[in-house]
């Protein structure tokens, strides 16, 4: 048996039991992996459908072009599906998102233009002003707007829901989703509570979001509202599709928490999945003193931890937000474990001869050049050498008139395995700037010394 085509491959997504991450809770937590998907997300689901109705309403005619705001996995389903049907695709994205994300949805030919975050949805340059201006001035445009379009949570009705219920048998009891345009949990929860009035529904929100205050106070508190780096889940504004009254509370969960959650779950259950899957975790990790032994909990999975190789799943950038505390070695701790040690320059104006003088007396190798304090290059036993090779009476030249590129400055927070990348034949060692403001040196052989005394 075959498909026609990829979209008919869409749905019937596995559950698949956690084990490890929850062991401390009561019940059974089954995570809806929505990564088999063929864009490897949920939405591939309410991307097809909400195509589908606007050709059945005429608002989306042959040849047209498909215009969204999105955070990535709509964009992808979209994009698929306007390959398979032959459409054009724009979208606008925010640029909090991850590059892998943006990459994905040129990968299918679409035109992404990025936009600014820290703006308000009704500022100009908000990729929601930016899609509906060009839903306007684009000829045989249709905008999807995933956030008001009933279609959204339609699909999950149609599909999530009803998958969730027969594959466990009706058993379910708890429902957790992370919370974005809304579609995916109020579809879902619209058509579980159709067949079972008690199951409990669960939002996740992030700090940074209006929706739990929201559910809590029926306020729209802008105070509420800063950036935050949690990606696919949490708005400033209130979608049409987050329908309050089927989500029993909503949980925020923080950046940090989210992040190092996401990349727990592949360490620890081997499930490959993205950020708001982290967030969900962690929210309802949160929440699980409630819980008890017949409690069986479904917890979408919306998206594939391949769109998040530069974020969550890249220690240097958990560690630069200081999600991460030197897990592994960094800079801060090379120079912790070789103890003080002042760094030795030469200045411009020194000679190549006194230059070569020094680095002999401390057995040295290579030395930063400095002007006024400042590092501004760098001088190598090579650099003299082919210098002394070519005119033997350059040594009573300036140090300056042989000096090359300075040695790469890293932070303290910068890993162990980027600054051995940063180290090679060119560049034999690094410059650090500790906590007091003082440049320090990290070479090979410090690298090593740390290494060796783990």
């Amino acid at each position: 048996m075959w498909h026609n085509n990829i979209l008919e491959t869409i749905g019937n997504t596995p559950l698949v039991k956690l084990n490890k991450i929850t062991k401390h809770l009561k019940g059974t937590i089954l995570a809806k992996i929505e990564t088999t998907n063929p864009g490897n997300s949920i939405k591939d689901r309410m991307a097809i459908k909400m195509i589908e109705d606007a050709e059945q309403a005429g608002l989306l005619k042959p040849g047209g072009t498909i215009i969204e705001g999105t955070s990535g996995n709509t964009g992808m389903g979209l994009a698929m599906a306007a390959v398979v049907k032959g459409y054009r695709c724009i979208f606008t994205t925010t640029d909090k998102q991850s590059k892998e994300k943006i990459d994905a949805l040129r990968a299918f030919g679409a035109e992404v233009i990025v936009c600014p975050t820290n703006v308000a949805p009704e500022d100009p340059r908000s990729y929601y002003s930016v899609s509906s201006r060009l839903e306007n001035e684009v000829p045989n445009a249709w905008k999807a707007n995933q956030y008001d379009n009933p279609s959204n949570a339609q699909a999950h009705y149609e599909q999530t829901g009803p998958e969730i219920w027969a594959q466990t048998e009706g058993k379910i009891t708890h429902l957790v989703v992370g919370v974005g345009t809304g579609g995916t949990i109020s579809g879902a929860a619209r058509y579980l509570r159709e067949q079972n009035p008690n199951i409990k529904i669960w939002g996740i929100d992030t700090y940074g979001s209006v929706f739990k205050k929201f559910k809590e106070t029926g306020e729209l508190d802008k105070n509420e509202i800063y950036p935050y780096i949690t990606e696919g889940i949490g708005e400033d504004f209130l979608p049409a599709n987050v329908h309050f009254d089927l989500i029993d509370l909503f949980e925020k969960v923080t950046d940090k928490d989210a992040a190092l959650m996401t990349r727990d779950l592949a360490r620890q259950e081997g499930i490959f999945a993205g950020n708001s899957a982290g967030s969900a975790i962690a929210g309802l990790l949160q929440l699980g003193q409630s819980l008890t032994d017949d409690d069986l909990v479904v917890v979408i999975f919306h998206d594939h931890g391949s769109r998040y190789m530069g974020k969550m799943y890249n220690e240097d950038w958990l560690r630069e937000r200081g999600f991460l505390q030197d897990e592994k070695l960094t800079a801060k701790t090379i120079l912790k474990r070789r103890g003080e040690q002042d760094i030795v320059t030469a200045d411009v104006n020194q000679s190549i001869q006194e230059a070569f003088n020094l680095m002999k007396t401390l057995n040295i190798s290579q030395i930063p050049v400095t002007q006024q304090g400042m590092v501004i290059g760098k001088v190598t036993e090579s650099d003299i050498l082919h210098a002394l090779l070519e005119n033997p009476a350059v040594k009573s030249a300036p140090v300056e008139s042989i000096a090359s590129k300075s040695f790469p400055f890293v932070d303290l927070k910068t890993s162990i395995d980027k600054i051995s990348a940063l180290i090679n034949k060119d560049t034999q060692a690094v410059l650090v700037e500790d906590d007091l403001g003082k440049i320090n040196i990290i070479t090979q052989y410090d690298i090593i010394n740390a290494i060796s005394t783990t």
